[in-house]
């Protein structure tokens, strides 16, 4: 049986004729650069996520990228992040100048430690990012009290959470600026590059979209440098398409996860340790991430039953080769580290079935039967 780590495909079907009829929209309006598309998912995005902006522009990484700036990261400044998350978090800070500070995570959520967050801040501190890894919140409420106490602030890296919630919050709006990506993986997903930031403050919203397009305003006058982050309108389009899918999407994946658990139960093995959903948070599931042994060996053997599977993410920020002048040490963060070598993320999209996910559970049975 043949499991992929993710099947667009299987999306697609059901979306196909709306799909391209707005695509086709978009061809006879002629206007492929922001606009009227891009204007209409941004205010459709922002009520969903129940923030006052959302500003859509040309990627996550260009959201962080974005974000970072509009609240002034810059050359002597200094933002705390994970050292266990996708490079972006780490890498927008350093494209800025600024240098990139990195903690240990929690072991059980993978999230950003909040104790260790509040301790790295020093009089440098310009922002801290936390990231809701995987689909699952950080825990805001002690990070956001302690930069607040400071005048710091916090950028939630939402990349992988939309749709996520901290108690009855939807992330991106609880701490300064919330970023996203619609990277076609994600469980909101473009036909290619896409992101958002969002906000409830409107000077911050401003800055955003006057940095989007190189600090121009109006034409040919430049306030400030900015960049080239400007969202495409076929993927705003296709965007306003699959969000009001998200929720029943995000249903499925919940229901598989739940679904994963019954299995594991019934089937094993023991050593196997299943993601853990905080109590009142929201996990959507972008990933769904087990800790194993021998994690590599289980991949060879998952491979060779036909099985997709992804590491995320196998060297933390301090041990990448061009955070190397930084001084950080093998060993500065041990659960990191840990997560690096033992985590393995097994399919988990909503088209999923029944027997595909009892043969991904049956054969890392086997494999640790052996």
């Amino acid at each position: 049986m043949r499991v992929p780590l993710l099947d667009l495909t299987a999306q697609w079907g059901p979306i196909r004729t709306e799909a391209l009829a707005a695509l086709t929209r978009v061809c006879d309006a002629q206007q492929f650069i922001l606009g009227a598309e891009v204007d209409a998912l941004e205010r459709e995005l922002a009520a969903m996520l129940g923030v006052a902006h959302a500003v859509g522009v040309s990627s996550g990484t260009d959201a962080l990228l974005a974000a970072m700036m509009a609240v002034g990261v810059g050359p002597g400044g200094e933002v705390i992040t994970p050292t266990y998350s996708f490079f972006a978090t780490a890498g927008c800070a350093a494209r800025l100048g600024a240098r990139p500070v990195f903690v240990d995570i929690d072991p059980v959520t993978y999230n950003l430690d909040p104790q260790a967050t509040i301790d790295a801040i020093t009089p440098r501190t310009t922002a801290i990012v936390p990231v809701h890894l995987f689909g699952q919140s950080a825990d805001l409420d002690p990070i956001v009290a302690g930069a607040k106490a400071r005048g710091i602030p916090v950028i939630e890296d939402a990349a992988q959470a939309i749709g996520a919630r901290y108690g009855d919050r939807p992330v991106g709006g609880i701490g300064t600026l919330g970023c996203f990506s619609f990277f076609p993986s994600k469980n909101l997903g473009a036909f290619g590059d896409g992101g958002l930031v969002t906000t409830n403050d409107a000077a911050l919203a401003d800055s955003v979209r006057l940095l989007r397009g190189h600090g121009m305003q109006p034409k040919y006058y430049h306030r400030v440098v900015g960049g080239n982050f400007r969202l495409d309108a076929i993927q705003a389009a296709v965007l306003r398409v699959k969000a009001p899918h998200l929720a029943g999407w995000t249903a499925a994946r919940r229901r598989n996860a739940d679904r994963y658990r019954a299995l594991f139960a019934e089937i094993g093995p023991h050593a196997v340790r299943l993601p853990v959903e905080e109590p009142g948070r929201f996990h959507i599931y972008n990933q769904f991430v087990v800790r194993v042994p021998d994690r590599d060996g289980l991949r060879a053997h998952l491979t060779s039953r036909g099985v997709g599977t992804e590491v995320y993410y196998p060297v933390p920020f301090h041990l990448q080769e061009c955070f190397a002048a930084l001084g950080y040490a093998r060993g500065a963060f041990p659960h990191a580290e840990a997560a690096a070598a033992e985590t393995l993320a097994l399919p988990i999209y909503g088209e999923l079935t029944a027997e595909q996910q009892r043969h991904v559970v049956e054969s890392i049975a086997d494999y640790y039967a052996a």
